[in-house]
């Protein structure tokens, strides 16, 4: 059933607005379910989009464009090419700039009306209490553990409004955490996160282009819904969208009673460590422990290239990549395939590996190495590398 608004109607009662904003947000004053007063809220309102990348850009146009008072955006990366694909938030001529200062300069060409804030810093546990407290409503727009279990529990803490969304290549999810609401927790439905790397991320797996502008948009309805205390929210409901099929499932979610942090004999009371919680001092000792074998420069495999000793060249990424880029002198054995064709290799002589940034060859490196291979060496930082420092015309992806 509707909620109310969460805004306290003195928030907005001597909101006005001038002939321009009356022109401009028409075609809400005219709905029955908005009029004058729900523009106001929307006005009234503040927003903190954390991310502005694939779903902060649907999330951050839309709610622009709707009049919302006051947005504030975090983000610490800039803009890149392979950005452009999703992130329409930002254009060609912005690779390499901020994305905070690229977004709120296209917000601001959106609906001048707009206060943008922008906290151009990695959110952390350090500095989250401070960049939230002005706002009425958070939004997760970002597509790491770390940042959505910090998000979640700070919150519950605030009792603000968490709204929630996930892609992954086809499919995307959403829904509103707020315990103080009625609904469920981030923690109630993912109690802990994954072991770190057992799930992909977008720029390891990839992801539909046009996919975070459906679930972006989803997260900013249930933001105009919530400030305006119209419709049903998605509270304690969880929405999600294949694009293969085409299809939208809905599934319940509840609140567990012994949910660490909304529950009634919560344990977690205030922010933790979230690094730590999500495993990445552990997931970096093992990255390092990978990093930590034999290896050459791409320098190094140049020179090898054009020299005349033998030596073999395997590439360990997968098919679709090597469509891509590669190099001729490269045999394909995906990094999966490698233990069923380690009879193709030879111990005896010089086996070089490469993948796309080093940390799949580091691995069949170590591969090699427990079956007996002494003569194995990865490519530090793999065609990444390439592209950067031998062939600037190398594609990179």
């Amino acid at each position: 059933m509707p909620l109310p608004s969460i805004l306290d109607p003195s928030r907005y009662a001597k909101t006005e607005f001038s002939n321009d904003e009356i022109a401009r947000y028409s075609r809400h004053l005219i709905m029955p379910e908005v009029t004058l007063e729900g523009q106001k809220k929307l006005k009234a309102a503040s927003i903190l989009c954390i991310g502005a990348g694939g779903l902060g850009s649907p999330i951050l146009l839309y709610l622009a464009a709707a009049g919302i008072g006051r947005i504030g955006i975090v983000d610490s990366d800039v803009v890149d090419f392979s950005n452009l694909q999703r992130q329409v938030l930002h254009g060609t001529k912005d690779v390499g700039r901020s994305k905070c200062k690229s977004a709120r300069e296209r917000i601001r060409d959106i609906n001048p009306n707009v206060q943008v804030d922008i906290y151009e810093t990695l959110f952390t546990s350090e500095n989250a209490r401070q960049i939230v407290e002005p706002y009425d409503i958070l939004i997760d727009g970002t597509d790491n553990f770390q940042t959505r279990y910090l998000t979640n529990d700070l919150c519950v803490f605030t009792k603000k409004v968490n709204i929630y969304g996930s892609i992954f290549r086809f499919d995307g999810q959403a829904t509103v955490f707020a315990p103080h609401l009625g609904g469920p927790c981030y923690r109630c439905m993912f109690p802990e996160p994954p072991p770190p790397g057992e799930v992909p991320t977008c720029a390891e797996g990839g992801v539909l282009g046009v996919l975070p502008g459906i679930i972006g948009v989803i997260q900013a309805v249930e933001a105009v819904k919530l400030i305006c205390g119209i419709g049903e929210p998605l509270l304690g409901r969880l929405v999600n969208f294949d694009a293969l099929a085409m299809k939208f499932r809905e599934f319940k979610l509840r609140r567990d009673p012994k949910c660490p942090v909304c529950g009634p004999n919560a344990t977690i009371t205030d922010l933790i460590d979230y690094d730590q919680f999500c495993g990445i001092p552990q997931a970096r000792a093992k990255h390092e422990a990978e990093a930590n074998v034999p290896h050459i420069t791409v320098e190094e495999l140049q020179a090898r290239l054009a020299g005349g000793a033998p030596f073999r060249f395997v590439d360990v990424r997968e098919p679709y990549e090597r469509d891509i880029c590669g190099l001729e002198k490269a045999t394909l054995i995906p990094l999966a395939q490698l233990p069923a064709r380690m009879s193709e290799l030879d111990s005896a002589e010089d086996t070089i590996l490469i993948c796309k940034n080093g940390a799949r060859s580091a691995h069949a490196v170590k591969m090699l190495q427990e079956a007996g291979f002494t003569r194995a060496w990865n490519v530090e930082r793999g065609f990444d590398a390439w592209a950067e420092r031998i062939d600037t015309g190398f594609p990179k992806y």
